[in-house]
């Protein structure tokens, strides 16, 4: 490595490029040459920061990196060559403030759940609120490919009422960067991730309005416990009932009266009761009380249901789910 490095001219040291005539002057044009002068004569002919310099190219004192100051908070801001009337034309300058945007967040540690494009107009006699276009994911990335396919569905739609000057990112909800996993053995119908992703294209491409998720209801009652709601309200959890007992996925729209015979619920075979009860009562405050004892009940055939008895004097029995 020395050998290597005697052949290189002194120009490559920063601090020695001032004397450079001086020292080609004396024939030393290269750092072989720079190392066989007396320390003390360089030291006072040229800086000290020169011999700092050659000992650390040589290895001979430890390389001093000043460290980047990461900012706190990211705001970036760009302005157009000129009055932009096509959000389409405004793609370009949105991708860069995007990569910028993802430095950032890999250099933090951080991953974006929303964040949004503020698009801001001349202005005339009365100031005009600028355009936003806000992206939510549906879990936080830090990916510049993926987010920017989302901006390429999202700008294309977007109806502009004056014309544009400049472009500014707002960054609305970061969480904290967790690393893609990959499954030993992938699902064959996609990942969870994959289906994030289907919902977020959705979304930029139908507006987040037009899209909606699942939730959990804060309410007792199976047929309440959950409503479909717009993708961009959805909260990442929403508090709800965590229910510790089992309970089918697939609810009947109404629940279907069963018959009985010999003192046992009938459904296509006489029920067994396997599992139960689980009590749930609801609704007193709204005149649409339900006081309701369900159970896992199991057919001939081992096919499972879930029913209940209503817990009213001479209640009957009802089938309200399917395993």
């Amino acid at each position: 490595m020395e050998r290597q490095l005697d052949h290189i001219p002194c120009d490559y040291l920063p601090a020695a490029v001032p004397h450079l005539e001086w020292l080609a002057g004396i024939g030393a044009t290269n750092l072989a040459a720079l190392r066989r002068l007396p320390r003390q004569g360089i030291q006072r002919r040229m800086s000290k920061q020169v011999l700092e310099e050659l000992d650390r190219a040589f290895g001979l004192m430890p390389e001093m990196h000043r460290w980047i100051a990461i900012p706190e908070t990211f705001a970036a801001r760009i302005e157009t060559f000129d009055r932009v009337e096509n959000a389409e034309a405004l793609l370009d300058g949105a991708t860069g403030l995007l990569e910028q945007f993802v430095g950032w967040l890999v250099a933090r540690q951080q991953a974006v759940s929303t964040f949004a494009f503020m698009l801001e107009h001349e202005r005339g006699r009365e100031a005009i609120p600028a355009t936003e276009v806000e992206i939510r994911l549906g879990e936080p990335a830090w990916r510049v490919d993926h987010m920017s396919r989302l901006l390429k569905e999202r700008f294309p739609r977007v109806e502009l009422v004056a014309p544009v000057i400049a472009v500014r990112l707002e960054v609305r909800l970061l969480a904290a960067m967790v690393p893609l996993t990959e499954d030993l053995f992938p699902e064959p119908g996609g990942s969870p991730a994959d289906f994030k992703r289907l919902m977020e294209l959705l979304g930029a491409r139908l507006g987040p309005e037009n899209v909606c998720v699942p939730v959990n209801a804060p309410d007792h009652v199976p047929e309440a416990a959950n409503a479909w709601i717009p993708m961009s309200h959805a909260p990442a959890k929403l508090a709800g009932t965590e229910a510790a007992f089992e309970r089918p996925f697939w609810l009947l729209d109404e629940p279907h009266k069963l018959l009985v015979r010999d003192d046992r619920p009938f459904y296509g075979s006489p029920l067994k009761m396997i599992k139960g009860p689980e009590r749930i009562e609801g609704h007193w405050w709204n005149g649409q009380t339900a006081a309701r004892d369900y159970y896992i009940a199991q057919a001939a055939d081992a096919s499972c249901y879930w029913i209940y008895l209503e817990r009213v004097p001479g209640g009957s029995w009802y089938l309200h789910g399917k395993f």
